[in-house]
């Protein structure tokens, strides 16, 4: 199965306001970018290199967390992202956790800046 691409959510960002990466446990990396004003999340970009999982788990939870505040964004977890079929595979269901554990590193560098 091909995993569509949104150009208007895949690809880096310059001058976020907040930004993430981490590494899975399968050693693909995951990124995300925001632009968050008025506590709400109004521009996300996701990248990865990694596998067909890994981009559709980053496209599920960038697609979810636009348009949202940051706390009702804070909701969305691995559970659902799984739940919604856009994982590909059983196997790739760690992409899941890593899409949203990198979507939550980047509200926090948002939270935590002075």
């Amino acid at each position: 199965m091909k995993v569509r691409i949104d150009e208007d959510l895949f690809g880096r960002m310059n001058e976020p306001t907040s930004s993430a990466v981490l590494k899975g446990i399968c050693g693909d990396e995951m990124e995300f970018y925001l632009v968050i004003r008025d506590n709400v999340i109004e521009d996300i970009r996701y990248y990865t290199e990694g596998c067909e999982d890994t981009l559709a788990c980053g496209y599920a939870v960038a697609r979810m967390a636009k348009g949202r505040t940051v706390m009702d964004a804070l909701a969305i977890n691995p559970r659902e992202i799984i739940d919604s079929q856009e994982c590909l595979s059983e196997e790739g269901r760690h992409c899941a956790i890593l899409a949203v554990s990198t979507l939550y590193r980047a509200i926090a560098d948002h939270l935590l800046s002075p």
